[in-house]
């Protein structure tokens, strides 16, 4: 083989790789959240997966701790029993909710 042609089965392979990666990604990502929930209130400022009401964007945009309408992916079953002290039970909820006055 010539230098050219190693270089370009060379570049053809990395391509190849970074291809198949990136369309692995998704499936991963989905195969990650399989044993989890999305579990509201419970995440403190800036640390929400996703999820964070009006005017944010998405993960890490939580203004402040225990936002009723930011999540964090936890553990399947563990959400109504992780404390959140500004949920009206007094654990994180399986959907958005209104914060109680404190």
């Amino acid at each position: 083989m010539t230098k050219t042609m190693t270089m370009t089965a060379a570049s053809l392979a990395l391509a190849l790789g970074t291809a198949l990666t990136i369309a692995a990604s998704p499936v991963l990502a989905q195969d990650k959240m399989m044993d989890k929930e999305k579990c509201y209130g419970v995440s403190l400022k800036g640390k929400n997966d996703c999820k964070a009401g009006a005017g944010t964007t998405c993960a890490g945009t939580s203004t402040k701790d225990y936002q009723g309408n930011a999540f964090k992916a936890v553990p399947k079953g563990t959400c109504e029993k992780t404390a959140s002290s500004t949920s009206s039970t007094g654990f994180g909820q399986l959907a958005e909710f209104k914060e109680k006055k404190a």
